[in-house]
């Protein structure tokens, strides 16, 4: 058995091997464990042809998984409380619990949260749209694990996850852009503090806790750090000039996807977006690569996104109006 866990674990993970589940699977392989795969068949499922593969669909058909127990079960796909529900009460004799939820539990980043923070509510529990009250469906999506695994649920309550195969966009648009060179426009100063997690380090994280059975509930990112040493870690021959966050509003410009990583520091309710505890999970063994590998991986791996950061059409106008403001 490869180095990582003293007995060898059945380990479930449900929904695709695209990104987060891929990044898991690897994991759990590399650890020697014994791992089933439970998802439509429809991403990659030319992946990891040694593991067993068990074919269904989280909303309605979910057979392939009755009759069934494993040591562990890793669940990085569940946005609603009924079918999270579904798959819990169907795996309920199986030994442990990993849901992936969200940091975007919490409905306020005024002050750095901890997990002890108020996490949010929606009015009719019952509503199935996820784009808008999703952090308050990952927390009801806790709440149904922890009513039928208590003590043997851990709750991942991860940061922005970055790295090889992101199908957002949302942190590869830098080494991206850093790698085309010329004169890059970066949103507030060079201190403003960031936060992000390597889809393999979280992946090797949540594994290495399933192993352990950590139970409870985990901020899960970097510490923070400053956007200065994400730009130096990039490779490119780039020249980086820093715009004033209030301006770019001002002109239009969105946070987070036209210029991703960003989120105005000046908003009351986000200035501590990047700054959350993660003492809870670093005292846990979370460890953390250097960000030149994350940076090189997300680009060497870099999915084709539309729509993430500003064209170069609009950068250079933004430069060009940034340069001739009245001072």
């Amino acid at each position: 058995m490869a180095s990582g866990a003293e007995v060898s674990l059945k380990i479930l993970v449900l929904g695709g091997t695209k990104f987060l589940g891929r990044a898991i699977a690897d994991a759990a392989l590399a650890a020697g464990h014994e791992l089933t795969l439970f998802n439509r068949g429809e991403t990659n499922p030319e992946l990891f042809p040694e593991a067993e593969k068990l074919r269904g669909n989280r909303d309605g058909d979910l057979s392939a998984l009755g009759g069934r127990r494993w040591d562990a079960v890793i669940d990085p796909s569940g946005f609603l409380p009924r079918i999270v529900r579904a798959s819990v009460e169907l795996l309920r004799d199986s030994g442990h619990y990993t849901f992936v939820s969200s940091c975007s539990v919490y409905p306020s980043f005024a002050e750095p949260v901890t997990e002890s923070s108020p996490v949010a509510r929606v009015e009719d529990e019952s509503t199935e749209d996820v784009e808008k009250h999703y952090g308050a469906l990952k927390a009801l999506c806790e709440e149904v694990v922890e009513e039928l695994f208590s003590g043997r649920a851990l709750h991942v309550r991860a940061g922005l996850i970055v790295g090889p195969h992101d199908p957002t966009g949302r942190f590869t648009y830098w080494p991206q852009r850093i790698a085309r060179g010329d004169e890059v426009l970066v949103p507030g100063t060079p201190e403003r503090p960031v936060q992000l997690i390597d889809v393999r380090d979280l992946g090797e994280w949540i594994v290495r806790s399933a192993e352990t059975g950590l139970s409870g509930a985990f901020n899960v990112t970097s510490p923070p750090f400053p956007m200065r040493e994400l730009l130096a870690c990039c490779e490119g021959a780039a020249a980086f000039t820093h715009v004033d966050e209030r301006w770019l509003v001002e002109r239009g410009v969105g946070p987070w996807v036209e210029l991703p990583l960003w989120i105005p520091t000046y908003d009351r309710d986000w200035r501590c977006f990047m700054q959350t505890d993660v003492s809870k999970a670093v005292a846990a063994e979370l460890t953390f690569r250097p960000l030149e590998q994350t940076a090189r991986g997300a680009l060497e791996h870099a999915e084709v996104v539309e729509g993430v950061g500003l064209t170069p059409e609009r950068e250079a106008q933004l430069l060009k109006e940034w340069r001739s403001r009245p001072t």
